[in-house]
């Protein structure tokens, strides 16, 4: 039969994974770095994944293709999410750089260099792009909404600010922030988060992160604890605001 179907233009294709976990039929999935559509009978034609490419490598054709089917879907999503929840966690095909998954703290220093510092970061991704709006570690979390910059410019960063807490990172200015207030807000409306520290730059553009964190507590309706951390850019510390 014909109709209506994606298709993925592997020279455009960067391989960041987001088209994978657009589609919720799991009909593409990464393949040596580019991502290609794993069988016509998965593909409902709809396009969902064509608004999360950047690179607008997927479009939509219309040629002869097998019928989709639903029934195949589910059986083929069952499958893949049946070994993921004996581990806890979730299915994923796209880019390794976006699997989400939580971890302990490093408990002792790196043989190479036993002056590091102990890192406290606890989970993976941590930038706002790229966080899962539903992940395990979620549930009860404190969460840490810092600006890029915060980390390199105040030393103990991990010890005062991170320690306990699940990190999201993001830059009002540089990046393409559409979306990252209704993002952070299904976080937090979606999941138990106890609180959100946002660790901010004392720049006026940096102020973009408190001003998320401020709006997504709004529209998810939680009036959770909100905390506001200005750092210097001379690495000093200003005084913490309690929203």
């Amino acid at each position: 039969m014909k109709r209506k179907i994606i298709k993925i233009d592997e020279r455009k294709c960067s391989g960041c994974g987001l088209c994978v976990n657009a589609c919720a039929e799991g009909a593409i999935k990464m393949v040596e770095g580019k991502a290609r559509l794993v069988s016509d009978i998965y593909c409902d034609g709809l396009g969902a994944c064509i608004g999360e490419c950047p690179c607008g490598a997927i479009t939509i054709e219309e040629r002869e293709a097998k019928e989709f089917d639903e029934k195949a879907v589910k059986k083929m999503l069952a499958k893949k999410e049946a070994p993921a929840r004996s581990h806890g966690g979730e299915a994923h095909t796209g880019c390794p750089g976006m699997k989400a998954f939580s971890f302990s703290p490093a408990h002792k220093k790196t043989e190479n260099n036993p002056a590091a510092a102990q890192s406290a970061l606890a989970q993976w991704p941590i930038q706002l792009h790229l966080v899962p709006e539903n992940a395990p570690y979620w549930e009860g979390a404190d969460i840490l909404l810092a600006a890029d910059c915060s980390a390199f410019s105040f030393g103990a960063f991990h010890t005062q600010f991170l320690a306990g807490k699940k990190l999201i990172i993001a830059c009002p200015k540089l990046d393409d922030s559409d979306g990252y207030v209704e993002k952070l807000a299904a976080i937090i409306s979606g999941n138990d988060v106890k609180s959100i520290t946002a660790v901010r730059m004392e720049v006026p553009c940096c102020g973009g992160i408190a001003n998320f964190a401020r709006e997504a507590r709004r529209i998810s309706g939680k009036n959770i604890p909100l905390k506001v951390v200005v750092i210097g850019i001379d690495g000093s510390i200003k005084p913490e605001e309690e929203e």
